[in-house]
């Protein structure tokens, strides 16, 4: 006999792991692949992705970037350019040895990530103060040899875009990278509904090559950190490397400052860890796939179906509306919908063509709300709007309930225990702090917050005067 019930996920409470893996593969956003660490995104995941993507491609191209795409293998004399770049990845690099069944007489890298490449482009295309600013920016596919993965949140291979841009001064070059941490930002807020706090990372934190990185850091519901995207300022170390130079304004040579910059596929991790709960995925309306479902009541009765269709092509104008008419019991469907995340489910039966009405259900909150039919079209944008705001307001409270201040390590240490989530502390700079707080609490620096607080004038660790306010957290 066929279930009525969608098969029920682990709890979130009692096995959060779980439970974020019962949800990527029940609400069918991947599958795993033969290979170990990578995955398929199917469909519905990836139609996730492209609306995450399309949104983030229109603000990189407003902000005066162009999409180019560069080679998946690169020399590794290439690579070998810049000495702290390989060093931070060589652990991770995947390397191509033979080419059919030659031995290669140079190992070929699997792009780890794209700063050689474009430095050696841009040597080649630069050489006036004319040439710049070149703002370019990569949608494409990059493989990492992790030893620990988890679908999104830490694969072999993932998708992601990354900015590449040279310019004049040290300046412009520190105006992007902030720039383009703000457009992160925005995404993750607007689009998302997953709060962020933006800061820099720590000298341990920061990229592999650059001058310093800018970070958004976000909370999972476990009280885990997320880095959720990242903004480097690259400096001049690639650049006199690589021998990008140009004629300045008074005809003399000088060297580019560049910046990089990159959003991945594991944002859609976070966006599941931040908004989910026991009935699956709760998808923030921007990005979801389908915004509105159609389910007919009782369909097999007379003139059903035939409302239902209506409906959903008079309202497809104005929202990503689907239906659900197969022959599913009504049960089935609406725990489908709602291990998927749709933000609102249509309910229509014979009564309600009766009345004139419909059902409205919230997956965000579960209220049941009778509309008429022929409000339809300026109630549930409006709707639509409400539940969006409403996924924020709840990520933002969550992460201001799960975040404390410590001014000792004993402090430090039984907060975290008790209470997981962001720990504000000062830190004296010194990077043995830093590596002891990892050893004994398992907590990493998230970051420097922008916004600095004074909360103790010693270091949470040694004791000795503090430089910066710290946030930590464990994290994934």
């Amino acid at each position: 006999m066929e279930k009525n019930r969608v098969e029920q996920i682990t709890n979130m409470d009692v096995d959060f792991a779980q439970w974020y893996t019962d949800v990527v593969l029940k609400a069918e956003l991947v599958d795993y692949s033969s290979v170990r660490g990578s995955m398929i995104i199917r469909p519905y995941g990836y139609a996730i992705w492209e609306n995450i993507k399309n949104a983030l491609d229109a603000e990189i191209k407003e902000t005066g970037h162009d999409n180019v795409y560069m080679p998946l293998l690169i020399p590794e004399s290439l690579l070998q350019k810049e000495k702290d770049h390989i060093e931070g990845f060589a652990p991770e690099v995947a390397w191509v040895t033979h080419g059919g069944n030659e031995e290669l007489a140079e190992r070929l890298c699997i792009r780890p990530t794209s700063e050689v490449l474009f430095a050696e482009h841009y040597k080649n295309i630069i050489h006036s103060y004319r040439d710049l600013p070149k703002l370019y920016n990569q949608w494409a596919n990059v493989v990492r040899w992790e030893k620990t993965t988890r679908p999104f949140l830490r694969t072999l291979e993932f998708l992601w875009q990354e900015g590449h841009t040279c310019h004049e001064t040290e300046q412009d070059a520190h105006e992007e990278t902030v720039k383009m941490l703000d457009v992160y930002a925005d995404i993750c807020e607007r689009v998302l509904a997953i709060p962020v706090i933006k800061g820099q990372k720590t000298e341990k934190e920061k990229f592999a090559g650059a001058e310093y990185t800018y970070t958004i850091e976000s909370l999972m519901h476990d009280g885990k950190a997320l880095q959720s995207g990242t903004s480097h300022n690259l400096g001049t170390g690639f650049a006199k490397a690589f021998g990008i130079e140009f004629l300045d304004r008074e005809g003399k040579l000088q060297t580019v400052h560049q910046t990089s910059w990159g959003f991945t596929t594991r944002i859609i991790g976070a966006m599941i860890m931040v908004h989910g709960d026991d009935k699956g995925l709760v998808l923030p309306p921007e990005v979801a796939p389908t915004q509105v479902l159609i389910v007919p009541i009782a369909q097999h009765k007379e003139g059903v179906l035939d409302v239902a269709y209506a409906l959903q092509h008079a309202l497809k104008s104005k929202m990503r509306v689907g239906i659900d008419a197969s022959d599913k019991k009504p049960g089935w469907k609406f725990n489908e919908s709602e291990m998927k995340g749709i933000p609102i489910r249509l309910e229509i039966g014979p009564k309600d063509i009766e009345e004139n009405k419909v059902v409205l259900v919230r997956r965000d909150t579960g209220e049941k709300i009778a509309v008429e039919q022929q409000n339809l079209e300026t109630e549930i944008p409006r709707l639509l709007q409400e539940i969006q705001k409403n996924l924020y307001d709840k990520a933002l409270q969550h992460r201001l309930t799960k975040t404390n201040t410590a001014a000792t390590m004993e402090e430090f240490k039984d907060t975290l225990l008790a209470e997981g989530g962001f720990v504000k502390a000062m830190w004296c700079g010194k990077e043995s702090c830093e590596d002891q707080i990892k050893e004994e609490t398992q907590a990493t620096s998230r970051c420097i917050p922008f916004d600095q607080e004074l909360i103790t004038d010693t270091c949470v660790c040694c004791g000795e005067k503090a430089e910066q306010l710290v946030i930590w957290a464990k994290a994934y």
